[in-house]
């Protein structure tokens, strides 16, 4: 169906939905193989082929900072796309972003490494880091709002979870990858070649993302939107630019977008990035252990966060949401001390709870910010809301939880700092305002009364 095929904003394209959702996802999916693969080869291979130093632990916190770098460019990725998605449409910088994204990946594969060219090997590889947080800036508000504005008002939830499933996907696919590498390959020749496989691999996903995102049509609530922006323009009114009207109109939008995704974020990084080193170095198990918790967890992930999606349609998105975060909260204690008994089945258990109390944030969440922010603003909200939280929230998690265990030896700090940073989302969604059922055509002061069982979403002369 072409763009400009007639569609009623608000309400799905017959048969198109399925393929919306499959070029959002896919987008996501090379998002986060991209982000496990780096922070593994970080570890692996980074720190001797970039980094080399007499230190291999030098080497090792050289690499994960070109690891953070890329935190830092999202917020930047996020109001450069999220200016112009709001101004010329979301299809194309989905498409954009794809590229860069996957391109950037796929080119860290074909990298020389320090032995060959010196020190423009890691400067290179720091580049590189750099368009792919970029890119990642701008990719999940992209995603998330494309699905959100084709997927009509009754499904929202559902449909817009989706893409969030990119978390686990590009988990699986990024461990599935690495592990059958290390089944079929020497030490020796990983280390000499076949580190550079996974990376070329990415090339493959962004050519069937970008076969999947150039045929889908632009979303009918933006389309709406431009129209109504364009006989605006015609009339001598001037457009004020996106990213400043979200600061001007909508900041406590973007504030209540940071603190939805600030517990849901951090205990993700918790659950699964620094579990890994709370289970080598202070339990002092393998390191397969902690990986395979994760990989069995992920799958159960990967399923559930579509039915809390579909859930948060049923009862809201802050009955839902608060679930997972005061679930979260108290979960943080029994989640270490499960991990401490050392056992593979406990651990597992304790990491396939906490992701899918994670879920019942992460599922509801992608219609939930969509739905904060009116058309004309509502990428640029999302993304710098969703990106900042970024860089509060998931950039330090790992790094103040190894801060806290090495300071006091022990899980209890981390426990508190987890449930201290899931009721930070409890405490959000207990003052923003419920937006099941909204409709994204019309502004948050025009929305009609909510279903019964709903808040309504009220105007903004009216809030808190």
């Amino acid at each position: 169906m072409s763009e400009t095929t007639p569609a009623k904003p608000g309400e799905p394209r017959p048969g198109g939905i399925a393929r919306v959702v499959g070029a959002s996802l896919i987008g996501t999916t090379v998002e986060w193989y991209d982000f496990f693969l780096y922070g593994s080869a970080a570890a692996l291979v980074f720190n001797t082929l970039f980094f080399p130093s007499s230190d291999p632990l030098v080497g090792t916190l050289l690499a994960f900072m070109t690891y953070a770098i890329g935190f830092l460019a999202r917020p930047i990725g996020g109001m450069v796309f999220g200016h112009y998605g709001d101004r010329i449409g979301r299809k194309k910088l989905l498409v954009l972003s794809l590229l860069m994204m996957g391109g950037a990946t796929f080119a860290m594969g074909l990298l020389p490494t320090y032995g060959s060219i010196g020190v423009g090997a890691p400067i290179l590889l720091t580049v590189l880091r750099l368009i792919q947080g970029f890119a990642l800036g701008g990719e999940w508000g992209g995603a998330v709002l494309i699905v959100s504005e084709h997927g009509g008002d009754k499904h929202r939830g559902f449909w817009a979870s989706w893409p969030q499933c990119g978390v686990p996907a590009g988990n699986l696919l990024a461990t599935a990858v690495l592990a059958v590498l290390a089944s079929v390959q020497s030490e020796a020749a990983f280390q000499s070649w076949g580190w550079r496989i996974p990376f070329l691999l990415s090339g493959v996903l962004v050519l069937i993302g970008l076969w999947i995102r150039v045929s889908v049509s632009e979303s009918p609530v933006f389309l709406a939107a431009q129209a109504k922006a364009e006989a605006a323009a015609a009339e001598g009114v001037e457009e004020k630019p996106p990213v400043v009207e979200v600061f001007r109109r909508s900041w406590r939008e973007v504030l209540g977008a940071i603190g939805v995704r600030f517990g849901e974020n951090i205990s993700y990084y918790v659950l699964t990035s620094f579990l890994l080193v709370y289970v080598t170095t202070h339990l002092d198990l393998p390191k397969s252990t902690a990986l395979n918790a994760v990989l069995i967890a992920s799958a159960v992930h990967f399923v559930t966060i579509p039915l809390w999606g579909a859930l948060s349609d049923r009862l809201g998105r802050k009955p839902v949401t608060m679930i997972g975060a005061v679930g979260m909260a108290a979960w943080a204690f029994a989640f270490f001390s499960l991990v401490d008994t050392r056992s593979f089945a406990v651990i597992t258990l304790s990491v396939t709870v906490g992701l899918l109390l994670h879920g019942a944030m992460y599922g509801p969440q992608a219609a939930f910010i969509s739905e904060m922010f009116d058309t004309e603003v509502r990428y640029s909200g999302a993304s710098v809301g969703s990106q900042l939280a970024s860089i509060l929230a998931g950039a330090l998690a790992p790094i103040i939880a190894v801060e806290l265990l090495r300071q006091y030896g022990s899980s209890t700090p981390i426990a508190l700092y987890l449930s201290a940073a899931a009721l930070v989302t409890a405490l959000t969604v207990l003052v923003v305002k419920e937006t099941r059922g909204r409709d994204l055509t019309r502004p948050a002061e025009a929305s009609p009364p909510a279903r019964k069982g709903q808040e309504p979403v009220l105007a903004r002369s009216d809030r808190a």
